[in-house]
């Protein structure tokens, strides 16, 4: 008993039963040694010299000057073993010699470049979205990074907004299973560990409901619609240890989250009891004065600090203004103490006061700048990316020994592009990224002839190029064309009022089809774009983003059959932009619409359907699959029973292939209206040609609960209907009457 009693004292002193300092003492005993300005230096951000994500305003000289004298916490922007290296010197010149974090986006991928997140989601296979994120830690630190700002949790639902591009989607909850799959993914094992980097949760909270899909714009929700859609991957972030967050450049109701008390201090840091660190995005403290929120920079160093921003990202305003503040009496110590405390604890969990150098390791950089066998997992989860959009005819997939062949459209030999935007620039990209071209060009049979002809430019009216398409097209036998938005068309800073095809796109495109021969259209992009006249008159069309390293190769792959698509959307692809938003899990009205062209004094367009272009969750395969036997366990079930829903899916087509079993529930009556669908489950499952699989889903109380007007989060008896189909459209639905 008294061992007992002895062990639960080291405990509390905050020992391990080795007798080593804790973390926690670790940092409180540094703090101790600290001046006020080393303090406010562990919580400040500069970029590195060459590339920046943001307005630039480093003076090198001086920023290697401040790393000297212990004023630096961070570096974005600075990566490779020897560059890195060479920073992290400066520190040791230092008084404590206080190693420096360094971060970078990598977004979706580091030397390898997988899909673009959208498309990632498109996969909807979370073991492949944590494989690619444990590739690029591993390459990411390999370079000498100890952070990634990623990854992005914003669900979205205006495809107006560039940075869709770099989320999953419009639903909380696939947004919030992929956000966790990434966490996993970049902090593998643990921080510390040679291949794992610190993972940020961004943009807290809400940018992606930014009003009219503007970048920047304001937010402005209901509380309970901020908790309930929003926020629930920000939380389920912080209880799976994602190192960091990263705040939003957004007011949410008429404050700038910088400074939002309520999402940083009362539920983050508060009921969440979250211990990483807050970071600003770039210059977002000292924007706080064109919001109109703080009159100048002092203010705005007061009221982020006071807010819970721990780091300021290239604003400038802490080491400019907080030292003062502090002495002044305006800011309470306790808060630099606070912030700095959270910052260096990252660091020593990262293992750099051990060895400031561990991650500037230039063999393992070299052993990581080529891996193959990350190329080959780039190959294949591009491949399973791609959504079929449409196959009339079955013109898909191709055969291998086509004669002739036409690839059309300003991306056939692009290389670079590929890449897609928010990717780590290199040297060599355009020899070691695989074209559309290329990748078709290898898969062909030695005896076929694949064509080309651009046709015409991105983004212009130049329709110059259309004569030699269109005889290009004229001497083949089936026409590839690949056309859609240019890589760096959707992004940040990348909103777009209208996001048809840009430039004069599509006029080529119905030139070609004037030839009449048979056209497969490949949509290049990063974000749901619109295009009916393609959509009703072109009788193949897949979806295939922005795909990385591998784009040709995974391209290929699809379009010969090699892969069966299976990719589904983790967005509505609206009709027109008039639209917007759209997206299932909308609520009911008073007057809804009774089906797709009811107009008549309901809830509608007088002059469009009701339904988007393609729903969520849609995407088509080279097979067939047939649901049947829906059964429950129970219609009527009381208190904390489960329910068991099971459907049979049967491969009834000629091609082995995977498909996406989606999970639906609709809450029939409630205290506030609940959405028309929620998704509350899926299984990606493979079946061969001619077999049956039966899959199970699980349904809990726990999976009822929503938010009230009050913010009570809980469930209530009555009426609910279980929905499982291929999309988010067509599905089976049975009711049930559940009760406490």
């Amino acid at each position: 008993m008294k061992k007992a009693y002895f062990l639960l004292a080291v405990v509390a002193l905050g020992m391990n039963v080795c007798g080593q300092k804790t973390i926690d003492q670790k940092v409180v005993e540094l703090l101790s040694k600290m001046t006020l300005e080393e303090k406010v230096g562990q919580m400040v951000q500069y970029s590195g010299f060459e590339y920046a994500t943001g307005p630039q305003q480093s003076n090198s000289a001086a920023v290697l000057e401040e790393i000297k004298k212990g004023k630096v916490g961070s570096m974005l922007n600075v990566a490779g073993a020897e560059e890195t290296r060479a920073f992290q010197k400066l520190t040791q010149q230092s008084r404590l010699k206080i190693p420096l974090l360094f971060g970078q986006d990598v977004i979706h991928g580091y030397r390898t470049t997988f899909p673009v997140n959208l498309g990632q989601a498109a996969s909807w296979d979370l073991a492949m979205i944590e494989k690619s994120e444990r590739i690029a830690a591993t390459e990411a630190s390999a370079y000498g990074i100890h952070w990634t700002f990623a990854p992005m949790v914003d669900i979205a639902r205006d495809p107006r907004w560039g940075r869709v591009m770099e989320g999953s989607g419009e639903d909380t909850y696939l947004g919030t299973r992929i956000g966790l799959a990434r966490i996993k993914g970049f902090q593998g094992k643990g921080l510390g560990s040679l291949d794992a980097v610190m993972a940020c949760a961004k943009h807290f909270a809400a940018y992606g409901a930014a009003v009219g899909g503007r970048d920047y714009n304001s937010v402005d929700m209901s509380l309970r619609q901020l908790n309930e859609t929003y926020l629930p991957p920000f939380k389920a972030a912080a209880e799976a240890g994602v190192a960091t967050f990263m705040n939003s450049f957004n007011d949410i109701n008429g404050i700038p989250a910088t400074a939002n008390q309520y999402i940083q201090r009362e539920l983050l840091k508060g009921k969440w009891n979250y211990k990483g660190f807050v970071v600003s995005d770039w210059g977002s403290i000292g924007e706080m004065i064109p919001h109109g929120y703080a009159k100048d920079a002092g203010e705005a160093a007061d009221k982020a600090i006071l807010g819970g921003s721990d780091m300021d990202m290239e604003s400038r305003v802490y080491m400019a203004e907080l030292p003062k503040l502090v002495k002044e009496g305006k800011v309470d110590p306790k808060l630099v103490d606070e912030a700095a405390g959270r910052i260096l604890a990252k660091k020593f969990e990262m293992g750099l006061f051990d060895d400031p150098y561990r991650f500037s390791n230039e063999k393992r950089q070299k052993e990581q700048t080529d891996n193959q066998e990350n190329r080959k997992f780039g190959r294949e989860f591009g491949s399973k990316s791609i959504v079929l959009l449409k196959n009339k005819g079955n013109i898909l997939p191709l055969s291998k020994n086509i004669k002739t062949v036409a690839l059309i459209g300003p991306f056939g030999k692009e290389t670079v592009a590929n890449h897609g935007f928010w990717s780590v620039a290199f040297k060599d990209d355009s020899q070691r990224i695989v074209s559309q071209f290329d990748g078709i060009k290898n898969q062909l049979d030695k005896n076929s002839t694949l064509l080309y002809a651009k046709g015409c430019n991105v983004d212009d009216q130049d329709k110059s190029m259309f004569a030699e398409a269109i005889e290009t097209a004229k001497k083949a036998d089936v026409v590839i064309m690949t056309l859609g938005e240019g890589h760096a068309m959707s992004g940040e800073a990348k909103s777009r009022s209208s996001i048809g095809f840009s430039g004069v796109q599509e006029e080529l495109l119905k030139e070609i089809a004037k030839t009449g021969k048979p056209i497969v259209l490949m949509i290049n992009a990063g974000r749901p774009l619109i295009f009916n006249w393609a959509a009703d008159n072109i009788p193949a069309i897949a979806y295939t983003w922005w795909l990385g390293t591998e784009a040709g190769n995974s391209i290929a792959d699809v379009l010969f059959g090699t892969v069966n698509p299976g990719g589904k959307l983790p967005m509505s692809f609206p009709r027109t932009e008039g639209q917007i938003p759209v997206y299932y899990n909308h609520y009911n009205t008073g007057r809804p619409a009774k089906n797709n062209t009811d107009r008549n004094y309901v809830s509608a367009y007088i002059n469009l359907d009701n339904d988007p272009k393609f729903p969520f969750g849609y995407g088509l395969s080279y097979t067939d699959f047939k649901y049947s036997d829906m059964s429950l366990s129970s219609t009527d079930l009381k208190g904390n029973q489960t329910l068991n829903i099971s459907v049979t899916v049967s491969n009834t087509g000629k091609f082995d292939g995977e498909e996406v079993v989606q999970l639906y529930i609709r809450d029939l009556f409630g205290k506030v209206v609940r959405p028309v669908k929620e998704l509350k489950g899926f299984q990606k499952i493979f079946i061969k040609k001619g077999e049956s699989k039966k899959v199970d889903f699980k349904l809990t109380p726990e999976d009822l609960k929503f938010f009230d007007n009050d913010l009570n989060y809980d469930w209530e008896s009555g009426e609910f209907d279980i929905m499982v189909g291929t999309n988010s459209r067509d599905v089976q639905t049975k009711r049930i009457n559940w009760s406490k």
